[in-house]
């Protein structure tokens, strides 16, 4: 994994472990019930958790038009960009932008992997934030 461009958009949320960027998630500890985003941190009743890094596109659609201002705080000419839901392998499904990948090439069921993505506060200062890519070396 290459390092994140900038500083996490919320480090309640991705963690590098073993130098590899990961999720992070509460598991329930009384039904080990996973949730993301996670539970308050200093909840008692939940644990923190790192998702797995990979999984397969189980639903996708193209966003094609601009988001609401606040909270997107994008450059002024939007560009339609891909979102899906990822089946984390044996354990949920999260929403997240699609990276890396053309529209006529995504395909239910494809392998994807965890990845650092930029994101610019509406301050201008830079963050990293998370999405999916195909995996590497992986077929679908």
């Amino acid at each position: 994994m290459q390092d994140p461009i900038a500083p996490f958009i919320s480090d309640d949320l991705l963690t590098l472990a073993g130098g590899e960027l990961h999720l992070v998630a509460s598991r329930e500890k009384a039904t080990g019930k996973l949730a993301f985003p996670p539970h308050a941190e200093d909840d008692p009743r939940f644990q923190r958790v790192l998702l797995p890094r990979e999984g397969t596109l189980w639903s996708w659609t193209i966003q094609r038009f601009r988001p609401k201002s606040p909270p997107y705080a994008g450059p002024a000419t939007f560009e339609p960009y891909a979102v899906g839901y990822v089946q984390l392998d044996g354990a949920l499904i999260v929403e997240a932008r699609l990276a890396g990948v053309r529209e006529a090439d995504l395909a239910i069921g494809m392998p994807l992997e965890l990845v650092a993505f930029p994101f610019t506060l509406a301050s201008g200062e830079s963050r990293s934030t998370f999405a999916f890519a195909p995996r590497t070396g992986a077929h679908s």
